[in-house]
């Protein structure tokens, strides 16, 4: 569920506006579609392998439903709360890209799946990290926030990233990367939010259906990528959800770190961890089809199917607790 937008702020924040149990779904129902998705492309390769030519589409499908869940108020904290923002931000663009790029070295990853991997670290926060902070008591508003600026900064930062931190494993076209973004990203959700500006009441009637569209998109990607790749994932598989697992979960760790460092409240701590751990894998599963090489979008399609997991966990565990 790498991305599955619900009400207003691709989900999260639709607690504000929906049920605790519409929320719950999300992070239970989701990913195991998704999950499902992967195996179904295990099973028949050779039936899901042409999607790949429609994973663009499927990318600026999920990007356009988050623009439609934004509202020019979700910026305004940039303002009111820069620090917690910026450091959100900050971790997010660093931490996760250095991390990739330690832990492909420490596993000796061949070179397409560390390149893989470490784009996952240079993409923007994933969507689904606020109703994950809904659900975990976290800091919803901030969370929305990060999401959105890392989103928006991801044209510039994401090949830049890429082109220093994986050009040493494969070729890197940084221009034609950047330029696929603003296609993928930026104008979708550019064009979502403006929508939502012209007509809120239509966006509104259509706002209980994005999650579901947003799973499908995500399940399309992750079906194309794994069945484009199945000889790659039988031989080094373990060794790469291995690898998968340890950045999400020090993404977490390093995350909570940042919020304290800030002396953020326990909230702000759980909305910081989140966002810095959750990727939008489903764009780095794209983008490492597109320019790097069909085993390099592994690594997102399988961190698309574990941080979900990882984050409906670590949701639960803290919205037991007391904050």
């Amino acid at each position: 569920m790498s991305h599955a937008p619900n009400r207003r702020s691709e989900g999260a924040r639709a607690a504000a506006d929906e049920s605790p149990r519409s929320a719950t779904i999300a992070v239970t129902v989701f990913p195991l579609l998704i999950l499902g998705g992967a195996a179904a492309a295990l099973i028949a390769p050779a039936t899901f392998a042409p999607l790949g030519a429609g994973v663009t589409y499927a990318l600026m499908i999920i990007m356009f439903g988050m623009g439609l869940t934004l509202t020019l108020p979700d910026f305004a904290l940039v303002l009111k709360r820069p620090l917690p923002v910026l450091v959100g931000v900050l971790f997010q663009y660093t931490a996760m890209p250095l991390l990739a790029l330690g832990i492909a070295t420490l596993l000796g990853l061949p070179p397409a799946l560390a390149a893989g991997l470490i784009l996952v670290g240079c993409v923007p926060g994933g969507t689904s990290s606020n109703v994950v902070t809904y659900l975990a008591r976290g800091d919803v508003a901030l969370s929305v926030t990060m999401t959105s600026v890392s989103t928006l900064l991801s044209p510039l930062l994401t090949p830049l990233l890429t082109l220093w931190l994986a050009g040493q494993f494969l070729p890197v076209p940084a221009g034609d990367m950047a330029w696929s973004i603003v296609q993928i990203v930026l104008i979708p959700v550019v064009a979502g939010l403006v929508l939502r500006l012209l007509l809120p009441r239509l966006v509104d009637a259509v706002q209980p259906a994005l999650p579901w569209i947003s799973v499908a998109g995500i399940t399309f990607v992750v079906l194309a990528v794994v069945a484009g790749s199945t000889d790659v994932l039988a031989s080094a598989g373990l060794l790469l959800i291995l690898g998968v697992v340890l950045h999400n979960c020090s993404g977490y760790a390093i995350g909570y770190l940042a919020g304290r460092l800030t002396r953020g409240d326990v909230p702000t701590r759980r909305a910081i961890s989140v966002e810095v751990g959750m990727q939008n894998s489903g764009l780095a599963a794209g983008l490492g089809a597109q320019y790097l090489s069909p085993e390099a979008a592994l690594p997102g399609a399988i961190f698309s199917v574990w941080h979900n997991i990882s984050g409906g966990l670590l949701a639960s565990f803290w919205g037991r607790r007391r904050v």
